[in-house]
């Protein structure tokens, strides 16, 4: 009987110093793998909320450990080319195609104190990003769910805030 209890001891320990260490991993740590988006959504100055992917959008994040960084977001209404030829689409496709995504690569860093999460941006589908810098606020990180909000997406629209859910 005393060894059982020896050995329920030991499993109680383990599980708790595993806990213990899991919370105490940095938020870099925790954040590294691939993240499906569930909802983005724009805040303008006046409060006004806006789904700029609509209400189903299809989207991922994937953070390298290395630090670099990859970043999808599709509307699921984003056209279909009716001519099947992705280089010969009418002016209307293009435009839908470009209003329902955005992508954009490059290397990532984080602020522990802040809880920022900093995104150099080496390339985007939208080209105005090359090259700069974006610093987000990490608003929500579980092992489960991801949230960070983009205080200013640009040209006085306001600000962005995205859910992510971790890939299975």
């Amino acid at each position: 009987m005393k060894i059982m209890s020896m050995v329920a001891a030991a499993f109680v320990l383990a599980v708790a110093g595993g806990d213990a260490a899991a919370q105490q991993r940095s938020l870099k740590e925790r954040l590294v793998g691939t993240w499906h988006l569930v909802l983005s959504d724009v805040t303008s100055p006046d409060g006004t909320k806006t789904l700029p992917f609509g209400p189903n959008p299809a989207g991922v994040m994937m953070f390298a450990a290395d630090g670099n960084y990859t970043h999808i977001h599709v509307a699921a209404e984003v056209p279909k080319i009716a001519n099947g030829h992705r280089l010969r689409a009418t002016p209307e496709e293009y435009a839908g195609i470009v209003r329902g995504s955005i992508a954009q690569f490059g290397t990532w860093t984080i602020d522990e104190k802040k809880r920022h999460l900093i995104l150099k941006i080496v390339t985007s589908t939208f080209a105005n990003w090359r090259g700069i810098t974006q610093t987000r606020l990490i608003a929500k990180l579980t092992d489960d769910e991801f949230v960070n909000t983009n205080p200013d997406v640009g040209a006085g629209r306001g600000s962005a805030t995205n859910l992510y859910r971790r890939a299975k």
